[in-house]
């Protein structure tokens, strides 16, 4: 059963949220939160302004699946990660 953008929505933050609270992450999530994001960029449904912030989330994403320290990756972004996790509620 596929996920309707509100259920994207809801998995992206929460992948995100646990970056900011655990301050770690594995490479599958990061594979995860660019699919999400290029799907919710496809979906007229969503809001424009939740569309503007998801490029900045999904350079997050590519960010973190290249990183060679992913953990520094994430808290590198702690503050973007919070803003956004708050942007997305």
């Amino acid at each position: 059963m596929p996920l309707d953008h509100n259920d994207q929505l809801t998995v992206l933050r929460d992948i995100l949220s646990e970056h900011q609270l655990d301050c770690c992450g594995t490479v599958s999530e990061c594979e995860q939160i660019e699919r999400l994001v290029k799907s919710l960029l496809a979906n007229s449904e969503v809001n424009a302004h939740v569309k503007q912030i998801l490029p900045n989330i999904y350079a997050y994403g590519q960010g973190g699946k290249y990183s060679a320290d992913l953990s520094a990756h994430i808290s590198a972004h702690q503050s973007q990660l919070a803003d956004w996790v708050n942007e997305l509620s």
